[in-house]
């Protein structure tokens, strides 16, 4: 191993497992001054990309009636955690569909558990 794996593995987090259509809370450092606070962004999942320190991931969600997307690199010292809040069943790993549809159409089924 060289040098450079070396100190990448050692600041790889403990992810857990989440895929496009599951909802997280993605909880974010944000400093705000002199001040540092937790912000939550919790939504769903169109993508995942990228392997070792440059896995990113986007979340999508709508809020008063515009969608908000954010992209997050999962294993920035920016982001303090991650939790799955719910299991999404999609058949595809991009989910940019999303970006048309309101409401209902906007519904992704939830993956049974067995």
């Amino acid at each position: 191993m060289t040098a450079i794996e070396e100190v990448e593995k050692s600041q790889l987090k403990d992810l857990p497992d989440f895929g496009p259509g599951d909802q997280l809370r993605v909880q974010v450092k944000v400093i705000e001054g002199g001040r540092e606070r937790l912000q939550a962004f919790q939504g769903t999942v169109l993508k995942r990309s990228g392997k070792g320190l440059g896995q990113r991931v986007t979340i999508r969600r709508v809020s008063h009636a515009v969608g908000v997307e954010r992209g997050f690199l999962l294993h920035s010292p920016r982001v303090e955690k991650i939790e799955v809040l719910r299991r999404g069943r999609v058949r595809r790993a991009k989910l940019y569909y999303l970006r048309n549809r309101q409401g209902r159409g906007a519904r992704i089924r939830e993956k049974r558990r067995t």
